[in-house]
């Protein structure tokens, strides 16, 4: 079953399409073309109405995790009120308080929308949730609100908001490094990427609602889109800092179209069909790696209160750390081995394809055989000819097979290679370890989606994570695979640690790490 630029074949399950000019995407392109214009055909009327069901459910299951939220923050703020075990104010000393209070709140409010382009984003969304505990804690508004300006045509509300004052003082040479603190991505790469969404999210808007406030500009789209993926800012806070006509609604609608934008025109950076000789030689030079198609990875990310729920994602990169292909939202009660053959990674011929060259290769001067392409997998999932998975410790004895001590050695750092990718999204975007509720996690797999293609789009804006951010990647842990390995898996497994071997020889040292 098809469903835009996604192949969704089990519950929640999102994979990106074969590339840029596949029938489905093709299809995808079409009917928003056609939304813009009179004349909807009953099946486009009909998907049409589909998608808006869909960002209604969204939009509702968004609200409730808002409410539930600060439900939570009031409860745990009275809860701290009174811990220290001092007896409740006197009625009269409380009518004095909680005047000041409501003064203080007011100010720290008018402080924050003055002056909250100044400040780092996280600062200014703790400043923001401390005056919400404190309304909360009021049970009325802790300072007074000005009536919502209207909008101004284009989706925004009237007023001198978040967004415009920090366009305004920001740099225009780029160099401002807040560019990177609100939007992990530096100017220049920020338009760059709205000039590639553009054409896609003024599609977007052609099918708003009608009677709906009309949608923001898309440079406010993006920008509060990225916002919330680096920050895991509230709905309602994004729309504040944005002037999003609309409130929570209509910022997460925004978002929603933006993510759908990344898909539909970054979805070729996903490049394991299209790059293979980039992404062969990488490995060739990097780790002596002769016709090595990447790294197979799985990570998990939380969802719901308790400490068991998961949704999981399976991932493979290059040899630099980007995202060749994604598969994300399975159950966290599944093991590699369940998930791997339900991919369309273990169907896809790209998987296994290269044939052997027929006249071998050399690498570092030591000439061997040409193994078909493989993947490197971890010790839980079970052993292909084009996955290979590192030898049982049993078998790694230091005489008796040194050739496979070295191939493990190899394949060690290998698989650090995807755990340091996850880190990476993980790191630059906090709205995926932010711990979703179960209510939400539908969404999940589609945002772990768009945040690897966006990491894939700034690796290619020379835009990299700091190596010291991802000191701390460990490879996932999984329960090791049990059952037998493939005949052929083995011979070509042999092979490469015989190849691998060779090259530490001729050197006289360990094999380089990646």
């Amino acid at each position: 079953m098809t469903n835009g630029p996604y192949s969704a074949h089990y519950p929640f399950i999102f994979e990106l399409s074969d590339g840029e000019n596949s029938p489905a995407l093709q299809q995808g392109e079409e009917e928003m073309a056609a939304a813009g214009r009179r004349g909807l055909s009953d099946a486009a009327r009909e998907r049409k109405n589909r998608r808006r069901r869909e960002l209604r459910q969204q939009r509702k299951l968004e609200r409730e995790e808002e409410r539930r939220r600060s439900q939570q923050e009031a409860e745990e703020a009275a809860a701290a009120a009174t811990s220290d075990g001092e007896p409740p104010l006197p009625p009269s000393q409380a009518a004095t308080l909680l005047p000041i209070l409501a003064s203080a709140a007011a100010s720290s409010f008018r402080f924050l929308d003055e002056h909250g382009h100044l400040l780092l984003p996280s600062h200014s969304l703790s400043l923001e949730s401390v005056i919400s505990g404190l309304h909360s804690l009021l049970l009325r508004p802790p300072f007074p609100r000005a009536p919502p300006a209207p909008a101004d045509g284009q989706g925004c509300s009237g007023g001198n908001y978040w967004f415009l004052r920090f366009l305004a003082s920001a740099a225009s040479d780029g160099a401002d490094p807040r560019w990177v603190e609100a939007f992990r991505m530096s100017r220049s790469s920020f338009y760059l990427l709205l000039q590639t969404l553009a054409p896609s999210l003024s599609c977007h808007s052609s099918v708003a609602a009608m009677g709906a406030a009309p949608p923001p500009p898309p440079d406010h789209k993006l920008g509060a889109a990225l916002f919330r993926l680096a920050h895991a800012a509230p709905f309602r806070a994004v729309a504040r800092r944005f002037g999003i006509g609309g409130g929570g609604a209509a910022a997460c609608r925004a978002f929603y179209e933006v993510c759908r934008s990344v898909t539909d025109r970054l979805g070729h950076l996903f490049e394991l069909p299209s790059d293979v000789k980039r992404v062969v030689e990488g490995f060739r030079w990097e780790a002596s790696l002769p016709n090595c198609g990447g790294v197979l990875g799985f990570a998990r990310f939380s969802v719901g209160d308790d400490d068991g729920g998961a949704v999981l994602a399976q991932v493979v990169v290059d040899s630099e750390g980007r995202f060749l292909d994604v598969s994300a939202g399975w159950p966290g009660s599944m093991s590699p081995a369940q998930i791997l053959p339900r991919t369309k990674l273990f169907s896809s011929p790209a998987a296994k394809g290269l044939p052997a060259a027929a006249d071998g290769h050399e690498v570092d001067g030591v000439p061997g055989p040409s193994p078909p392409r493989y993947l490197l997998g971890g010790s839980s999932c079970p052993l292909l000819p084009w996955l290979l998975t590192p030898f049982p410790e049993s078998d790694t004895g230091e005489e008796d097979h040194p050739s496979r001590r070295v191939f493990n050695e190899v394949h060690a750092q290998g698989m650090k290679l995807a755990a340091k990718a996850v880190e990476a999204i993980r790191w630059r975007w906090r709205l995926l370890p932010a711990g979703w509720s179960s209510e939400c996690a539908e969404a999940l797999p589609f945002v772990i989606v768009v945040s690897c293609l966006l990491h894939n789009f700034l690796f290619k804006c020379s835009e990299v994570v700091p190596e010291e951010a991802l000191d701390l990647a460990v490879e996932e842990r999984f329960p090791g695979f049990e059952g037998k390995g493939n005949e052929e898996g083995e011979r070509v497994r042999e092979a490469l640690a015989a190849h691998l071997y060779s090259v530490s020889q001729k050197d006289g040292l360990t094999v380089a790490a990646l």
